[in-house]
Order: structure tokens, then C-alpha cells, then sequence
């Protein structure tokens, strides 16, 4: 019968021209030539029931598979998985071309446009200034952030809306966000309100109080604070600066009622003061201890004082103060007085960042794969008075200039504070649309505008550093708080396990890397994680015996796989259990290596797979049709980035101690007992390394620089250096007088002065950095 690899089956489906056989189709192992004859027709015979199916129960590769707990696909199932994808692609490929001929009558103007799935439910919103361009960005694959392939792969229609600028489409960009709250724009990790200080100026007598509610149009909100005691305590320490009526008070509810059923019910009120009212909290409101009018003057100093405004503040309060002090009402003074104080020791508990009046917000943004922190500190007049930490839910799979632009609209459609400057470390975009709105808000009554800038040195770059620090440790303690790491590595091993073809989730992975430098100082690394967490005990280094003249990180590879999975090596209980998953850095090539030497020791028990540095793409032996892609912003993703850049740390810092001490290396260290100060004696004595491997053993013994066994070792190794600088100076054949001259003479004087030089050099060069230490 012919080779199967002529063979075409009438489904359509082609063998690989290398000749493998069906499972090369999307199955985990090779045919070999016992497969080829279950497949010629022998199949009957060894138990198979068509040339198609499982090899044999009675072949060697059966009972191989069967040991591992798998089976090889059938030549029909490999087919159906082949026309699935086949067809799947072809799907694509016209939803797309319908998609293009839609897009072409969208117009070139600025608006919102809206992605949705197959359901009709938005999945993405964003703004452009010419919709058509930028739509079309996303269905030709010109975009390249890293989600656009899986939201081209779900969208499957679109809406858009029209509007005049930039700065309108900016505003309905957020206000269709927080409709929508579509998957795959950034939004906050926790899904939660979060508090509020909030002014009921609806009110004749607005009162203060805390609330995590922010929708009614009659009250004026600051926030928000993602400290709750934070903003309970700001509710207090404002009362006692200015006293104002408290939201939970019955006594002001009571008068709420009264007055919203008669106006007039204020004149003639004759009920008793409140407890807030005895002790200072509260300005007499319920029992007529103040006019609606000077209560007015209390709220808009509240206001003030929220904003942080509190230096115009105190002055208005000293100025009063010293008229209470004039006219001898000292009562009155004294309880100004202690507001004052109140406001001073806020101020002292507020960290000083500027020297200039700065107003402004310093936002801090720290990303990890798939989560990211930001930090918002509120600077008004040069003090830090609040800071706000939030966490997204999206992470290194979203750009930063999207990650950013979708925080900022998050945040400062939620907060009442507008500063007059944002201080970022890198500008979005679209600043002037931001600017713009960022104005519109602000509303300031003499026109300030709001700034956005991104410092790259000075004091505003600085407390940019500090709010990136402080929205790292924001980060790390939600993820201590919410057990988050713990469950992502969950994730990521159930992911890997589907994605790579797995029995079982890898719970123990080891990682190989090499390092060197054109052949020299060769080294391989090994890291284990065990349960998706490094385990340093289980670590281990190699240095690479086989001679090299460059590098070759093939050879290196299989050097690495012979030792460490000899079979003594994997019965050493110091190297651990054997692994579920080996990763080697490097791609097929290394992959391809390591396959190679573990066919030839016979192992076939253990999963292998090569990563690639460029894509972080997996390459696997059982998939020829290509790489296995792991979802950007994945779980899995981020831990396999890991466990790799674990392994690169390893080796390189392995190969540069190595390195270091190759450079610094001589042929005295090869004496024993003869230590640094010996090395530094003795040359001091001949002067030179040239003279002391020139000296006798009656010289060296006479310097009386070290002990006599001492110098008849130094003498030994002496002799056997100028025996090999001897023999590399004879060229094929045995040397005779005629040929080789005298030590010190002929073409290789150059070559054996430059290293006696440097010999020389070397141990000069380790006692100066050895006294360099001991100075330090």
C-alpha cells in the first residue's frame, strides 16, 4: 500500500507532508510505524475497527496513552475540529465584509459610537472625531490594543451618534457608559458607592450629613471618599468649625416638616434648643436661635471649608475674632477661637507637598496584568487634604491612555471637587476635550479654567512618583483584603490546563532558561512553581559543560534535559516530584531540542511546552498548525509571564556572578592556602607575575613570603601554567629545540606577555576591590 501521507481522505482533510498522521491534526502524538500499520489495513487485526480510529489495545502506543490517562483522536473527530474551525473563520471573515459595506455610510464626523454582540447588548463604547475612520480602525485589525481581536470577535452590530465637537461626544461618552456599563470598557473593581459629604440645599435650613447616595438635584455633594471614617470624621470637625444643623437630628427633621407644611411656622417657633445646639454642633435653628439669612453665611463657609479652602477661611474667622475681643463679648471670642484651633490642627495632620498654592489632583496609576490601582491625592493650597484610592478591573490588556480616560471620566462625573489643575504622568489624547469639561464643571465664577499637565521633572513630577507609590500599595492591599491572588492563580491553572491539553492542572511547573554570552560563562536556570507560587527551595542552576565557540542554546537545552531528568536526578528527593508542566524560554527551536533528548532517554510522560518572547505564544509538540495563543489580560497569561521572566531573573543573575568572578579570576587562586594578602606579598617581592613564574622553588622559599608547603604547592602549579603556555606555543607534532625557543622568545612572547599581564592584572584587581570593601 502507499505511504498514508499520499493518501487524501475524501473529506477534504490533508495529512502533513512530513508524513504524520491524523493526530497531527489537532490530536497530542506522532504516528510511528506501528500506527502505519493499524492504518494500512493491519488494523483488524491488532483490534481496530477502522483504519481511521485508535490505535490497536494491543500496540505499544495504546498502552502508552493509556497510561497517561489519554486517548488519540479519531481521524473523524480531527476532521470535524478542522472543518469546525475552517468554518468558523469563514463566518468571520463575512461578518466582517458585512460590517465594512455598513461602515460605509457612517459619516466622517464627530460622535459615539456603540459595538454590540450577537444580543443587541453594548459591549463597547467610545468617542472619535471622524466615526467612519475610527470604526473602520477596529474591523481591518489597525488597532492594536490587545483586546480589539476578542471584541471584533464578538461584535456583530453597531450604533453611533452624532454630535457637534469633540467636547459633546466626550459627555455622552460617559453618559452612555454609565448607561450601558459595557464589558470591556474600564470600570471600577468594586462595584460600590461610595461615600459622601452632602448639603440638603434645598432646605431653608440645609444641614450636613453623611450618605453613600448621590442623586438629588437640590443637594450639593463633595466626594468622593474612599475612606468611610475618613468622611464621618470631616462631618464632625466641620460642625464643630461651623455649626450647622445635622441631617440626623429629629429636632431639624421635625422643623423640615413644620416649615414644609407652613412657611410661617419659623416665626412663631417657641421650642427648645436641640443637644447639638447646647454644646456648639448646632446654631439654634430649631428653636429660632438663627435667621435663615445668617445661617446662609454658615453654609457657604461649610462649603468652603469642604473644598479646602480653609486659609481664606481662618482669616474671615481671626477677623471676626479680634471684633468679638473689641467689643468684650470674650465668650463669643473664645468660641471662634477654638475653631480656629480645630482648623490648625487639621492643618497639621495635612501632609505639605508644595510651597506654592497649588489646587490641584495628582492621579497615580500602578498596572499589573490584569488589575490596576490609581491614586488620587486632592491638593488645595499646597496641602494634601484628602486622597482617594480606587481599583479597575482592567489591567496591561488595556493601554494606558484608555485605562486613564475611562478613570477620569469615572471619577470626575462622581466628585463635586474640581480642581484647577490635574497632574498626570502622561497627557491623554484627548486633553482639550477634557479640559473642556473639566471647566464646564468647575463653573467658575471668574472664568479659571481647568489644566491638565504631565510633568516630567520638578515638584509636580514628584508627587506624581508619590501617587504611583501609593497606588501600588492600593493595590496590593486589595489583593491581601480580597484574597485576589489566590484566586487568579486558580484561574490560571484551570486555564492553562484546557489551553495547553492538559489531564490536570499544572501544580507543579518547572521553567528553564540560558544565559550566556557568545558561548562563554554558558548557564541554565530552573524554577519551580508549585500551586502557581515560586518555591526559591526548589530552584536550581547548571553550569553548561559542553565546549561551545558560541552560543547555542539548543545544546545547552538538551544538556540541561539530560541532567536534570536523568533517571538519578528524578529519584533525588532534593530535586522534588516530576512535573506537570515543563516551560522552556524560547520557542519551538529550544522546544524542538528538549523533544529530541527526551525521545532519546524515552520519556514521554511529561507535558512541554516553548514559549516565545515576542507574542507570549506557547508552541506545543502536539499542535503543527500553530501557537497556542493565551487571551490577553488572562489569568493564565500573566502567570506564564511570570514563571518566565522568574526564570530569565535566575540565569542572568547566575551568569553575571560567573562572569564577574571570571574577570577577576587568576592562576594563584588555584594555590592552596594562598590567600589574598599572600598573593599581594608575593607579587610585591618579584614584582612581577612574570618573575614569580620565572623563580625557582629555592627563590620562592627564600622570599620567606609564605610557608614552606605553601610554596612548594605555588611552585607545582607554577610549573604546570609554564608547561601549558609551552604546549600552546607547539603547533601539530612533537616540538623539538629548533622549533619551539626558549620561554619568552619567539611569536608566542606576545601572546604569553598579554597574559602574564593579565594574570597580573587580575589579582591586582582583586586586592584593590577587596580593600575598597573593607574601606567602605
Amino acid at each position: 500500500m502507499d505511504d498514508p501521507t499520499d493518501i487524501i481522505p475524501e473529506d477534504g482533510f490533508p495529512f502533513a507532508d512530513d508524513g504524520l498522521g491524523p493526530a497531527d491534526a489537532g490530536g497530542f502524538e506522532r504516528w510511528d510505524d506501528g500506527d502505519r500499520a493499524c492504518f494500512d489495513g493491519s488494523a483488524a487485526e491488532g483490534g481496530a475497527d477502522d483504519a481511521g480510529d485508535a490505535p490497536a489495545p494491543g500496540s505499544e502506543t495504546a498502552a502508552r496513552l493509556e497510561r497517561e490517562g489519554r486517548r488519540r483522536p479519531s481521524l473523524e473527530s480531527a476532521a470535524r475540529a478542522f472543518n469546525a474551525e475552517a468554518r468558523a473563520d469563514e463566518a468571520l471573515a463575512a461578518k466582517l465584509e458585512r460590517i465594512k459595506q455598513e461602515l460605509n455610510a457612517v459619516p466622517a464626523l464627530p460622535g459615539v459610537y456603540l459595538w454590540k454582540d450577537k444580543s443587541g447588548q453594548v459591549i463597547y463604547v467610545g468617542k472619535a472625531k471622524q466615526l467612519r475612520a475610527r470604526m473602520r480602525q477596529y474591523v481591518n485589525f489597525q488597532d492594536e490594543r490587545a483586546k480589539i481581536p476578542l471584541l471584533v470577535d464578538q461584535i456583530d452590530s453597531f450604533d453611533y451618534l452624532v454630535v457637534e465637537n469633540e467636547h459633546e461626544s466626550l459627555v455622552l461618552e460617559k453618559n452612555l457608559i454609565n448607561q450601558h456599563a459595557p464589558f470591556f470598557n474600564a470600570d471600577f473593581k468594586d462595584d460600590k458607592s461610595y461615600p459622601f459629604i452632602a448639603l440638603t440645599k434645598g432646605d431653608v435650613f440645609p444641614a450636613i450629613k453623611y450618605t453613600r447616595e448621590k442623586h438629588r438635584a437640590d443637594t450639593k455633594y463633595f466626594g468622593p471618599y474612599t475612606d468611610s471614617r475618613a468622611a464621618r470624621d470631616m462631618v464632625d470637625i466641620a460642625r464643630r468649625v461651623v455649626p450647622l444643623c445635622a441631617a440626623s437630628c429629629a429636632d431639624w427633621r421635625g422643623l423640615k416638616r413644620r416649615l414644609e407644611k407652613d412657611p410661617l411656622a419659623l416665626l412663631g417657633s417657641d421650642a427648645r434648643p436641640c443637644f447639638d445646639a447646647h454644646v456648639g454642633l448646632g446654631p439654634g435653628a430649631c428653636c429660632g436661635g438663627i435667621t435663615p439669612e445668617e445661617y446662609r453665611t454658615h453654609v457657604k463657609r461649610i462649603e468652603r471649608f469642604l473644598s479646602g479652602q480653609h486659609r481664606e477661611f481662618t482669616d474671615e474667622l481671626t477677623t471676626e475674632m479680634q471684633e468679638a475681643a473689641a467689643e468684650l463679648d470674650f465668650e463669643r471670642a473664645a468660641r471662634i477661637k477654638a475653631r480656629i484651633d480645630t482648623i490648625a490642627s487639621l492643618t497639621d495632620k495635612q501632609h505639605a507637598v508644595s510651597t506654592r498654592n497649588l489646587d490641584a489632583d495628582v492621579v497615580g496609576l500602578f498596572r499589573e496584568e490584569t488589575v490596576a490601582g490609581v491614586h488620587v491625592f486632592m491638593v488645595r493650597e499646597g496641602r494634601i487634604i484628602n486622597s482617594n484610592e480606587f481599583v479597575l478591573d482592567r489591567g496591561k490588556d488595556v493601554p494606558d491612555d484608555d485605562l486613564l480616560h475611562m478613570f477620569l471620566l469615572r471619577y470626575y462625573d462622581a466628585t463635586t471637587s474640581i480642581p484647577h489643575e490635574v497632574i498626570l504622568r502622561d497627557e491623554p489624547e484627548d486633553r482639550e476635550a477634557m479640559e473642556a469639561w473639566l471647566t464646564e464643571k468647575l463653573a467658575s465664577l471668574h472664568g479659571a479654567k481647568v489644566r491638565i499637565n504631565a510633568p516630567q521633572k520638578g515638584e509636580k513630577a514628584e508627587l506624581v512618583g508619590m501617587a504611583e507609590t501609593n497606588a501600588k500599595h492600593t493595590l496590593m492591599r486589595y489583593k491581601v483584603r480580597t484574597n485576589y491572588d489566590d484566586k487568579r492563580i486558580n484561574n490560571a491553572l484551570l486555564q492553562l490546563e484546557s489551553a495547553l491539553a492538559l489531564d490536570a492542572p499544572p501544580l507543579r511547573i518547572e521553567c528553564f532558561d540560558i544565559s550566556t554570552i557568545h558561548g562563554s560563562y554558558t548557564v541554565a536556570s530552573m524554577v519551580v512553581f508549585t500551586n502557581g507560587k515560586p518555591d526559591k527551595n526548589q530552584y536550581r542552576r547548571f553550569k553548561i559543560k559542553t565546549p561551545l565557540d558560541e552560543a547555542n542554546d539548543f545544546l545547552s537545552m538538551q544538556e540541561v534535559m539530560s541532567r536534570r531528568y536523568a533517571p538519578e536526578r528524578m529519584a533525588d528527593e532534593r530535586f522534588g516530584s516530576k512535573p506537570d508542566l515543563i516551560i522552556l524560554d524560547g520557542g519551538k527551536p529550544q522546544l524542538s531540542a528538549a523533544l529530541a533528548m527526551f525521545e532519546e532517554m524515552g520519556i514521554d510522560d511529561i507535558a512541554l511546552c516553548g514559549l516565545a518572547k515576542r507574542d507570549e505564544e506557547l508552541f506545543v509538540p502536539w499542535q503543527d498548525t500553530g501557537p497556542v495563543v493565551l487571551p490577553s489580560g488572562s489569568a493564565s497569561l500573566y502567570l506564564v509571564k511570570q514563571v518566565r521572566d522568574e526564570a530569565h531573573r535566575f540565569a542572568i543573575t547566575f551568569h553575571r556572578e560567573l562572569r564577574g568572578k571570571g574577570m577577576t579570576a587568576s592562576i594563584l587562586d588555584d594555590v592552596v592556602g594562598m590567600g589574598p594578602v599572600r598573593k599581594k606579598a608575593l607579587l610585591k617581592h618579584f614584582k612581577s607575575f612574570r618573575n614569580l613564574k620565572a623563580a625557582t622553588l629555592d627563590e620562592i622559599k627564600e622570599a620567606r613570603v609564605v610557608p614552606v608547603e605553601v610554596a612548594e604547592e605555588l611552585y607545582r602549579v607554577l610549573q604546570q601554567y609554564n608547561r601549558e603556555r609551552k604546549d600552546e606555543r607547539v603547533v601539530g607534532g612533537e616540538a623539538d629545540e629548533a622549533a619551539c625557543p626558549p620561554a619568552g622568545e619567539g611569536p608566542a612572547a606576545v601572546t604569553s606577555a598579554v597574559v602574564d599581564a593579565a594574570v597580573e592584572a587580575a589579582v591586582q584587581g582583586a586586592e584593590e576591590t577587596r580593600e575598597g570593601r573593607q574601606h567602605d
